[in-house]
C-alpha cells in the first residue's frame, strides 16, 4: 500500500473547484503552503493528510468539533452492537437521500 492519495484525491482540482487560495485550502487542514504546494505538484501526500482533505473538503466535516469521544462511541457501537450499528446506517442513508 502507498502513501501517495495522487490516484484518488486532486487536491489542485478540488482547491480550484472551491475557489480557495493555496494558503486557505492547506492551512485549513493544518498543512503549510509548501507542503501543498509540492502536494499539487505530484508529490506524495501522506495517507493522514489526504484523509483530512478527503474529510474537510469532500464530505464537508468540520473536524474542529469532533472530540476523541464520538470517535470511540461509533467504534463502540459498530463493535458491540453491529445491528444498531447497521440501522444507524440506513437510517442516515435514507434522510440523506430524501433531502437531495
Amino acid at each position: 500500500m502507498t502513501a501517495d492519495h495522487s490516484d484518488v484525491l486532486d487536491p489542485r482540482a478540488i482547491r480550484w473547484a472551491l475557489g480557495m487560495t493555496q494558503v486557505e485550502f492547506w492551512t485549513g487542514i493544518g498543512v503549510t503552503q509548501s507542503s501543498g504546494s509540492r502536494y499539487e505538484s505530484g508529490c506524495a501526500m501522506p495517507r493522514p493528510t489526504g484523509e483530512l482533505l478527503r474529510l474537510v473538503y469532500i464530505d464537508g466535516i468540520d473536524v474542529s468539533r469532533l472530540a476523541k469521544m464520538d470517535f470511540e462511541i461509533a467504534q463502540f457501537i459498530k463493535q458491540d452492537h453491529p445491528d444498531l450499528y447497521h440501522t444507524l446506517q440506513s437510517g442516515l442513508r435514507s434522510k440523506s437521500a430524501k433531502a437531495s
